[in-house]
């Protein structure tokens, strides 16, 4: 009896467990992000996910949604990066003038940061700009140039 018992409570968990995987809300309201015209997430991370009023994206890369390949020209392959972004926080209300953090990884600094000022500075159509920080790194996943990762403050109730 205890054997069923334990049996039957197992699989109450492992039931429940895999609904909670599968379901796109946490039990406290974080909700997955996963927007039509948006990359496509594989592995064990989201696009994005909303926290209330907040928008967070993940560390986006320069990958053309239409092939989910990273984009071949560096300049072009930044710019793709920030509209990643930009189609993540859209979905969800905010614009890039909604953005209340950056942060910008790169694989060269001297050469990367001036693509990310430009492409920035056209997006934004000027100041004001979030705040941000550019670090550069050893590696990044497919041997990139850049990943960009943002907060967005983009009120659920307006």
């Amino acid at each position: 009896m205890k054997v069923l018992a334990a049996a039957v409570a197992l699989m109450t968990v492992s039931s429940t467990s895999a609904a909670l995987a599968q379901s796109p809300t946490s039990p406290n309201g974080v909700r997955t992000l996963t927007p039509p015209g948006a990359i496509m997430a594989e592995g064990t991370w989201s696009l994005g996910t909303r926290a209330g009023d907040f928008v967070f994206v993940a560390g986006m890369q320069g990958i053309d949604p239409a092939t989910n390949k990273l984009v071949e020209d560096p300049q072009a392959r930044v710019r793709q990066a920030f509209l990643n972004i930009q189609t993540i926080a859209r979905s969800e209300g905010a614009s890039l003038k909604d953005c209340v953090r950056l942060t910008v990884y790169v694989s060269d600094l001297a050469r990367v940061a001036p693509m990310v000022e430009k492409t920035q500075a056209e997006l934004w159509v000027g100041p004001p700009y979030p705040p941000r920080t550019m670090v550069e790194v050893r590696r990044l996943f497919d041997d990139d140039i850049v990943e960009i990762d943002s907060v967005f403050y983009s009120p659920a109730k307006k």
